[in-house]
């Protein structure tokens, strides 16, 4: 049988990663979804021929957010991990619903993964992100008025703890047609989250009012927005090794008052980054905010930032805190 289009579009993507092609373990984030679904079938059809000799861990995590449809989810997960002959670990999480219950759900989720990796010594661990989610995430970030890193979007390969890398080899060339089409012509079927229907959620709106909105000006638009969040990101790689001022324990208010807003911002989120760990739900209001408390001439003020971190202005500096935050 000839090689699929869409599993020599993976291995030509997994090559251009600089991935290896044997003798390591990867651990597959499977949902039951058609894009993680199609990951595991491909990943399949490339062991079977050889192409791909790693061992593979499936990992399904059940966030017990859906009832009985997440307990039929992890059925089905179970089933065709054994069908396909790979290796198989189930988690449950109770995901608090208070607060953004997207970011908690998916924070549970990659601890699961990391943890799964760390376990059996995988090298990395793969999740089936595509096109589609990329375009999501850029919208999703230029709506709430993130910067420059919020519309880089996702990386195809990142460095998470102890060296594990986090690879999203679908997210550059396959749109979630190709990974339907790709289930179909396999004659595998996947699970539906009726959670993504649901537009209460920001990233479900986008999904199924503007992106479609979006198409009737180009119908290219998620693989165009999806370019745009790539050349952002080779943007990004050629002056992320500029110096800065990230790795400072304080900022002194005479250097920032000197800079530019642009420049300012740059060196403002850098430096959250560094202290925060992530620039998550950071906007561009927060950052605005500590830009006037810069140029306030009081002593003492602070700025609240989203998860319970503080920036606080003082003797001459801006200081950034954690606080805890009753739950």
């Amino acid at each position: 049988m000839p090689m699929h289009k869409f599993v020599r579009s993976f291995i030509t993507e997994w090559r251009k990663l600089d991935m290896p092609f044997s003798g390591e373990t990867i651990v597959v984030a499977v949902s039951g979804g058609a894009d993680s679904m199609s990951l595991m079938l491909a990943i399949h059809e490339l062991t079977n021929r050889k192409k791909l000799e790693h061992r593979v861990i499936i990992a399904h995590l059940n966030h017990k957010l859906r009832q009985r449809e997440s307990d039929t989810d992890e059925r089905y997960v179970r089933a065709q991990a054994k069908r396909l002959g790979f290796e198989l670990v189930v988690g449950s999480a109770e995901v608090s619903r208070k607060g953004n219950l997207e970011q908690a759900a998916r924070d549970a989720r990659y601890k699961f993964l990391l943890q799964t990796a760390k376990g059996h010594g995988a090298f990395a661990m793969l999740t089936g992100h595509t096109q589609n989610d990329q375009a999501e995430t850029l919208l999703f970030n230029l709506i709430r008025g993130s910067g420059p890193d919020g519309l880089v979007g996702m990386r195809a390969v990142r460095e998470l703890q102890d060296g594990i890398l986090l690879v999203r080899p679908l997210l550059s060339w396959a749109g979630r047609a190709a990974t339907e089409d790709y289930c179909h012509d396999q004659e595998v079927k996947y699970r539906a989250d009726r959670m993504n229907k649901d537009e209460k959620y920001s990233r479900v709106r986008i999904r199924r009012r503007i992106l479609p909105a979006m198409a009737e000006i180009n119908p290219n638009i998620v693989e165009a927005l999806a370019r745009t969040a790539d050349l952002m990101s080779r943007h990004s790689e050629l002056t992320g090794s500029q110096p800065t001022s990230e790795d400072r324990e304080k900022l002194a208010l005479k250097d920032l008052k000197s800079m530019k807003s642009p420049d300012l911002y740059v060196t403002l989120r850098s430096w959250l980054k560094m202290k925060r760990g992530n620039l998550r739900a950071l906007e561009l209001k927060h950052i605005e905010a500590i830009e006037r408390l810069i140029l306030t001439r009081k002593s003492g003020n602070t700025v609240e930032l989203p998860g319970g971190g503080r920036v606080v202005k003082q003797a001459g500096s801006l200081i950034f805190t954690n606080i805890k935050v009753e739950k």
